[in-house]
C-alpha cells in the first residue's frame, strides 16, 4: 500500500501546475492523476482551469491524492498546494506561482536558472526549489515540454510508480501518434535524470507569507472606487506577450533586410518598428528598425514569411529580449 508523504487537513495531497496553454499541463494533469490511482492504489481526481482556450493564455491544473479509504467529494481549486510544476518560468511576471505554498513545499521551475537564483526570482522563504530545463530538453527529444515535466514531478513525488507513466505514455499515443511514443518516452527520462533541486529551510523567527486567496477580486463591492470607475482598462497596447513564448523567439539581422514588411503582414501583433526615412534617391520610405519583444510571443510566423532569411528562429536566452527590443513610441497612448 502506498503512503502519502503528507496531507492536508481533509487527507490530501495536492499538486497545481502553472502554465500558459500549448505547453500541455492539463493532458499532464490527467495523465498525473491515472497514475496515481492506475499505478499506485490511491483516489485521485484531475481538473483544469483555464479563461480563454488558446495557446499562450493563462492555465492551471489541479491533482489531489488519497489513500484508498478517503473519499474525494472536493473539486475546488487548489490554494494550499504540496507540489507546484511552473512549466514557464516567466509566467512569475504576473502571476503569484507560489501562492500558498508551505514552508516544505517542493516548487518544480522549467528553467536554466540555479534553485539559489529561483528562489530569489520567486521570493520564497522556505521549501524545495527543483530545477529542470523542460524546454531544452523538448527541444532536442522534438517532444513537448509536458514529458520533461513530468519526469521531473515522479522523480520529486516518489511514491510514483514511473515506469506506470511510461506505460500510460505507450497507451496514450500509439493509437493516433505512434511515431510519437519514443521522443516522449525519452524527454520523459531525461526529466526524470535532470532534475536538480535544492531544500532552502525557513530562517529562524521567519514565517511563510500569510495566505491569501487567489479569487479575491481586485475590484469588489467593498474596493470599488466611487463611481465605478475602471482605474485600468484592457489595452492591447499596454499588453505584454512575453510570458507567451515556449522556448524560440525571432532573431532580426538588419544587413539582410529588404524592408518588405512580409513580417508585418503576417504578424497578429505589434511587433515591429518601422520609421520613414529618405532612400537612396531621398524619396520617403517606412524602413524596418527592429522588434518589439514586449507583444512577440513567439509564433514565429515572421520567420517563415521572411524572404531574405533576415529572420531567424532562436532559442530565447536570458535578458535578450530587453537587450535588443526596440520600443514602440506610444507615448500618446501611455502617458
Amino acid at each position: 500500500m502506498v503512503t502519502l508523504p503528507k496531507t492536508n487537513e481533509l487527507g490530501f495531497f495536492e499538486i497545481r501546475l502553472e502554465s500558459i496553454g500549448g505547453l500541455g499541463a492539463n493532458l499532464a494533469g490527467k495523465m498525473l492523476a491515472e497514475a496515481g490511482v492506475v499505478g499506485a492504489g490511491l483516489n485521485g481526481v484531475s481538473f483544469s482551469s483555464y479563461g480563454s482556450e488558446k495557446k499562450g493564455s493563462a492555465v492551471k491544473a489541479y491533482i489531489r491524492f488519497c489513500d484508498a479509504s478517503t473519499n474525494i467529494r472536493d473539486t475546488s481549486p487548489i490554494e494550499r498546494p504540496h507540489v507546484v510544476g511552473i512549466f514557464h518560468e516567466s509566467l512569475s511576471k504576473t502571476v503569484n506561482v507560489v501562492s500558498g505554498i508551505y514552508e516544505d513545499s517542493l516548487v518544480l521551475v522549467n528553467s536554466t536558472k540555479s534553485p539559489e537564483q529561483l528562489k530569489e526570482k520567486l521570493k520564497m522563504r522556505g521549501g524545495t526549489v527543483a530545477v529542470v530545463d523542460a524546454i531544452g530538453i523538448s527541444l532536442e527529444e522534438k517532444n513537448r515540454v509536458n514529458m520533461a515535466m513530468l519526469g521531473a514531478l515522479f522523480r520529486l513525488c516518489d511514491f510514483l510508480d514511473p515506469e506506470m507513466m511510461r506505460g500510460i505514455i505507450r497507451k496514450s499515443l500509439e493509437k493516433k501518434y505512434p511515431q510519437a511514443v519514443e521522443p516522449a518516452l525519452r524527454t520523459f527520462d531525461r526529466g526524470y535524470s535532470e532534475v536538480t533541486f535544492q531544500t532552502f529551510e525557513l530562517p529562524e523567527g521567519e514565517e511563510m507569507p500569510a495566505f491569501v486567496r487567489q479569487d479575491t477580486p481586485v475590484l469588489g463591492y467593498a474596493t470599488q472606487p466611487m463611481g465605478g470607475v475602471i482605474t485600468n482598462p484592457g489595452n492591447s497596447i499596454l499588453k505584454d506577450l512575453s510570458i507567451s513564448r515556449a522556448g524560440m523567439m525571432p532573431h532580426f539581422e538588419d544587413s539582410a533586410c529588404i524592408h518588405c514588411a512580409q513580417c508585418d503582414t503576417v504578424c497578429p501583433d505589434f511587433c515591429f518598428v518601422w520609421e520613414e526615412q529618405p532612400d537612396k534617391k531621398g524619396r520617403p520610405q517606412m524602413f524596418l528598425q527592429g522588434i518589439d519583444y514586449q507583444y512577440c510571443k513567439g509564433c514565429l510566423k515572421c520567420v517563415q514569411a521572411c524572404p531574405t532569411d533576415a529572420l531567424s528562429s532562436e532559442r530565447e536566452t536570458e535578458g535578450y529580449a530587453d537587450e535588443n527590443r526596440v520600443a514602440h513610441r506610444f507615448d500618446w497612448a501611455v502617458n
